[in-house]
């Protein structure tokens, strides 16, 4: 059973952790290097992305995460998560900087304000072991003050649209989503994520 971190720096740490847990991983919230260096994969949760910026840098973990993510350690971040997995950002704070490591260009509070958040089937396109029709089937996502991917480049797959924006991507053992998984009952995001954390998928 792999042992996947979720950052608890700010975010909705606690529905990541029942997520993967019922997804069957080792969850465990993780703030220090040492604890994440402890863990087969990490997960970088919703929240505030400028907020989740500031507190890596306030925790010294901004390089350190630049560092591992580059040298292979698999991540899986949804919303704020996905900004921070970027290579660039668009509509960012001014200063706002990344971890990285997705070959994407994602813009920041694309879908628009709180007020604006909304839930909609999406069209993915997950690879894991489950009954066809319910791999298939479109998954219900919630989408608050949520990011899309402006641009991809030709090393991300794409794996969800919504409207035609991209929504879903995956670069090797990165993963990240515009929506939140999360906060649904749907666990075949989190259920690809583990099984990329395994090197089944």
């Amino acid at each position: 059973m792999p042992v996947i971190g979720v950052l608890a720096l700010q975010g909705d740490v606690q529905e990541h952790l029942r997520a993967l847990e019922e997804a069957g991983a080792q969850a465990r919230p993780v703030r220090r290097l040492t604890e994440i260096e402890e863990c087969d994969g990490l997960v970088l949760p919703g929240g505030e992305s400028t907020t989740l910026w500031r507190l890596a840098v306030a925790f010294d973990l901004l390089e350190p995460l630049r560092k591992l993510i580059a040298g292979g350690l698999p991540a899986f971040g949804s919303c704020a998560g996905m900004i921070m997995l970027a290579d660039r950002l668009l509509d960012g704070a001014e200063g706002q900087q990344t971890v990285g490591g997705i070959d994407m260009t994602v813009r920041r509070n694309a879908f628009g304000r709180q007020v604006d958040s909304f839930e909609r089937d999406v069209d993915i396109d997950v690879d894991i072991d489950t009954e066809i029709e319910a791999a298939e089937a479109p998954f219900h996502a919630v989408f608050i003050r949520a990011p899309w991917v402006e641009q991809a480049g030709p090393g991300v797959c794409v794996l969800g649209r919504d409207e035609g924006r991209i929504v879903a991507v995956r670069q090797g053992v990165l993963l990240a989503t515009a929506f939140h998984p999360e906060l649904t009952p749907d666990r075949r995001i989190h259920e690809l994520f583990v099984s990329m954390v395994k090197g089944t998928s």
